[in-house]
């Protein structure tokens, strides 16, 4: 979630998408400029942190503005960042001490978080107002099992109503009872029945139990049949399992509920939200991290991390590292290589075969993935890796992960081109690969949702350039076709087929039906893509065959 927006420059944030990097987040707005220091407070606030201003829980007062020290800095404060020869709004994730001095974990508002970063002390500028945090919601305490009951019985509209019903059948029974009773004593003045009836009677009265004589009798004529069903239901009503009732939230309960548990979390804990290695070296390439990844916490403490890139082992020293490659023979992924041509290499590699080289790999793509979740767990998936081979083997590229059985049809669940091979048509070339592998499949495939930022752009940009080429192709005979035709043509999913002619503009309402027309724009598109130089597959150097698992070997086991 986003904290509200803090005071800022707008001039000084012109040009700002050139100047960051060319990852950060399309939407990018500017920052309003901070009123003069005369409205603000002009005292610093002397002493520890207790003297940072406070507003009453439940407040919806504008934002807490006020100048401070380094000192009283702490996590969620928001304060001004050199970036680029300029100062930019950050918030405060993590503060630490290194070699005796105070570094802060920002992140720049309004900018992706792979920016995030270590800063210095000199990089604050704290001339200008801090903005504090909200003060946090107090928790409500948990209710007994006796008020929750309460509250069931009492909050909802069905359970008044239920309980409303419910007292209406005891006092039916109440009156039957009460007619039995007067029937049954004059009955007794009259000598028909003995005195010893009337316990029985008694047993009738709501409240009490008769249970030396077990019996059934039939609803007398003052308890209708629709209070008999209703007595029915009252004794089938869903229980949980240790006999309470189960739990009624209020809307407001639940949409909290919602926000801080379940899927809609992130991350489960707020360590995730801090890079923990500064920078790591991958082969020939020193590379900074753009987000968490669990590595051991022993690696932390390290300025750099030495990843081999052959068996993905990861040490903290370089005399470790350097003595593990001596030792590794490895010069290639562990798998089977399916396919070969001038330029790179694919492996399939699978995960119950190779549990530690596909947990490392997953270790190191969390590195750059931030929604990227499973690490320990390899057993159900396929990965494929694609290299670039030389003198020394074969270098990493990219990889897709992709389930053994799919109930999506997905055809890829995890993907990724390491930062250094960015920007080349490596991306592509790895989605290219994974629709060849489900047309020799025969199945229509489509990426795991939700895509990443990167990701989604990346497929929207091979489903643009593969469809255009397919209708724009002037070899084919065919000058009428469907989506269906498309689809099959490029083993795509019939929705991603229509949702890229919509964005496209392609799909016109022409006599009463939906026809696809190649646009002007279209067509000027298609032959700056004849100019472009682009990395392509040779489907006829492809060597596999789709494997086929039983369910054992679909299953985690050791």
């Amino acid at each position: 979630m986003r904290s509200p927006a803090s005071p800022g420059s707008s001039s000084q944030l012109a040009g700002e998408d050139a100047t960051m990097s060319s990852q950060a987040s399309p939407s990018i707005q500017a920052t309003p400029q901070p009123p003069p220091l005369s409205v603000m407070d002009q005292n610093p606030p002397s002493g520890s942190l207790s003297a940072a201003p406070s507003v009453p829980s439940g407040s919806q007062s504008p934002p807490l503005l006020s100048i401070a020290t380094l000192a009283q800095l702490r996590v969620g404060c928001k304060v001004w960042v050199s970036k680029d020869h300029d100062y930019r709004v950050a918030e405060l994730l993590s503060i630490h001490t290194k070699k005796g001095e105070p570094v802060f974990y920002v992140h720049y508002q309004d900018f992706n978080k792979r920016l995030d970063e270590w800063v210095t002390a000199p990089r604050l500028d704290l001339s200008r107002p801090v903005e504090w945090p909200r003060p946090e919601k107090p928790k409500k305490a948990p209710a007994s099992a006796a008020s929750k009951n309460s509250k069931n019985s009492q909050d909802t509209p069905l359970a008044r109503d239920r309980k409303n019903k419910r007292s209406r059948v005891p006092a039916k029974i109440a009156k039957a009872a009460q007619l039995a009773r007067a029937r049954g004593k004059e009955n007794i003045e009259a000598g028909l029945v003995k005195d010893d009836a009337e316990p029985f009677l008694d047993g009738l009265t709501p409240g009490t139990t008769n249970n030396a004589t077990p019996m059934t009798s039939t609803p007398s004529e003052d308890v209708d049949a629709k209070d008999t069903d209703l007595m029915d239901l009252d004794d089938t009503q869903p229980e949980t399992t240790d006999g309470l009732q189960p739990e009624n939230y209020s809307r407001e309960e639940e949409i909290e509920k919602l926000r801080t548990s379940g899927s809609m979390t992130q991350n489960a804990h707020e360590v995730a939200r801090v890079r923990n290695f500064m920078k790591i070296q991958f082969g020939q390439h020193e590379i900074e991290p753009w987000y968490f990844s669990p590595y051991p916490i022993e690696l932390t403490e390290d300025d750099c991390v030495y990843i081999c890139e052959f068996c993905l082992s990861y040490y903290g020293s370089i005399k470790q590292f350097q003595r593990h490659r001596v030792k590794c023979q490895l010069q290639h992924p562990p798998g089977n290589e399916i396919y070969r041509d001038e330029n790179v290499s694919f492996f399939e590699i699978d995960g119950r075969r190779q549990r530690t080289w596909c947990r490392n790999l997953c270790l190191l793509s969390k590195l750059f993935l931030d929604h990227k979740t499973l690490y320990y767990d390899v057993d159900p998936f396929l990965f494929y890796c694609m290299t670039r081979r030389d003198e020394l083997g074969h270098h990493l590229v990219g990889y897709f992960s992709k389930e053994k059985e799919s109930a999506e049809q997905y055809n890829v669940a995890c993907i990724l081109t390491l930062p250094q091979y960015q920007r080349l048509g490596y991306g592509k070339l790895l989605i290219d690969f994974s629709y060849e592998l489900s047309k020799k499949e025969g199945k229509l495939g489509s990426p795991e949702k939700p895509l990443s930022d990167l990701g989604l752009l990346s497929y929207r940009a091979y489903w643009s350039d593969t469809i255009i080429e397919l209708l724009a192709d002037e070899d084919r005979d065919v000058k009428e076709t469907t989506i269906e035709e498309i689809a099959t043509a490029t083993s795509m999913t019939t929705q991603d087929v229509l949702h890229t002619l919509q964005t496209l503009n392609m799909l016109k309402y022409y006599r009463g039906q939906h026809i696809i027309c190649l646009t002007n724009g279209v067509l000027e598109y298609r032959e700056k893509l004849k100019k472009r130089r682009r990395r392509k597959l040779d489907p006829q150097k492809l060597q596999w065959k789709p494997p086929v698992f039983t369910p054992a070997q679909l299953r985690f086991a050791w």
